[in-house]
């Protein structure tokens, strides 16, 4: 399968459940033994707005290679006009373009290039 074919939404779809479990793991190993709690903190890295403050900040620091900003690029530049009330449309764009990154990494079999990501965005 040639990734670069796939449609972005469901790379994103795939990368909002790797990305989700990568962040509940972080937040159990940091000790939070609530779930309320756990829930509570998880938004301050799996809402749409932490995630496109994170993209942001990845590409403003040119931590992403050229593939993966071409990745990152398609699924923002995907024709959509539904989103969430919780933010605007370029947010949820921003949003959407990590999550693809992270799916289309994963189904890449590149754990490695995730865990870097993911470190940067949980450091």
């Amino acid at each position: 399968m040639n990734l670069l074919e796939v449609n972005v939404l469901v790379l994103a779809y795939m990368g909002d459940t790797v990305y989700e479990n990568y962040v509940r793991k972080y937040l159990i190993e940091k000790g939070i033994g609530n779930v309320n709690d756990l829930q509570t903190s998880s938004l301050n890295y799996v809402s749409a707005k932490s995630q496109a403050k994170y993209l942001t900040e990845m590409i403003d620091k040119e931590y992403l290679t050229s593939d993966e900003l071409d990745i990152v690029k398609r699924a923002r530049n995907y024709k959509t006009t539904s989103h969430p009330k919780s933010c605007d449309i370029i947010t949820y764009k921003y949003a959407t373009g990590l999550e693809a990154l992270i799916g289309y990494l994963y189904l890449n079999n590149n754990k490695e290039r995730i865990d870097e990501i993911m470190n940067f965005i949980l450091r």
